[in-house]
This record gives C-alpha cells, structure tokens and sequence, in this order.
C-alpha cells in the first residue's frame, strides 16, 4: 500500500515539476544583448526575450533570482499602452518601459512581488525591459536614458 502511494505521488509530482519555472532556468535560457546608455555612460545587460504571447504572459513568474546583468525583454510588434502585474512574481523587478526610438516612457521601480495592482506605460512603448529590482537606482537611470538592442530572433 505505501508503495502504491509512493508511486501516485511521484506520479503527479513530477509533471508538475517539469512545468515549473525557478531561478536556474534563466541561466539556460539564450539570451540578447541590450544596452542602457545614459549621460555617456553604457551598462549591457544580457536578457531573455519574451517574444511570444505565451512568453510574455509567463515573463519572470516564479523565479527567485535574476542575475545582477540579467532581466527579459518584451518586445511589442507594435507600439502599445502597455500593462504589467506581478502575480505570481517573487522578486522584486524593475520595470522600464522603452518607446520605439530607445527613448524611456516610464521607469517602475522596485515593484511589488506577487501584486494584482497594474504597472502601466505612461504611452504607447515598443517594449518594456524587466531588470533586478533596484537596478535603475544603483546605475542612475531615469527617463533620460537611451535603451537599444539587436533582437537575433
């Protein structure tokens, strides 16, 4: 019978682990170049790209860590409003909202892990780069800085 019980439960706890999404995975995942110039200052971030609606739906939902240059970029086919939640994320992320010539619409920082609140574009934005919470005011960002990148989808 404990035999039995051990077989169900590893039966329905595998699939599940198999479609979990943790920390470890984002050092596997390919990853693109984007670079944040501001005031003649460059920092490359190395990020996943979210490009489909299922990526951009999942984006950092259940990771527990990002690397200090890590992050994920959502890529719009075109320009948009664009709103973001944190359900289900558990780390604290940065938010920086980038319209189509690089230029910053908006930076959310330091946003709240696992809130339902919406963290909405000032405008309509080409994409929107997701870095380590705290990771603008550590490097100085604001609104000023230029975003660019070279997507090898």
């Amino acid at each position: 019978m404990r035999a039995l019980f051990t077989a169900l439960a590893l039966s329905l706890a595998l699939p599940m682990a198999a479609c979990s999404k943790n920390g470890s995975e984002s050092e596997n995942a390919a990853t693109i170049p984007v670079t944040v110039t501001m005031a003649g200052k460059a920092h490359r971030f190395n990020v996943e790209v979210a490009r489909s609606d299922a990526e951009q739906e999942q984006g950092l939902m259940f990771r527990t860590s990002l690397p200090r240059d890590g992050g994920m970029l959502f890529p719009f086919a075109k320009p948009k409003l664009a709103s973001f939640w944190m359900k289900n994320t558990l780390i604290p992320l940065d938010m920086i909202f980038v319209r189509s010539d690089g230029s910053i619409d908006r930076i959310a920082e330091n946003t709240i892990p696992e809130s339902l609140e919406p963290v909405v574009s000032g405008g309509e934005v080409a994409a929107v780069l997701e870095l380590a919470g705290g990771s603008a005011a550590e490097l100085g960002l604001d609104e000023s800085a230029k975003v660019t990148w070279q997507d090898k989808k």
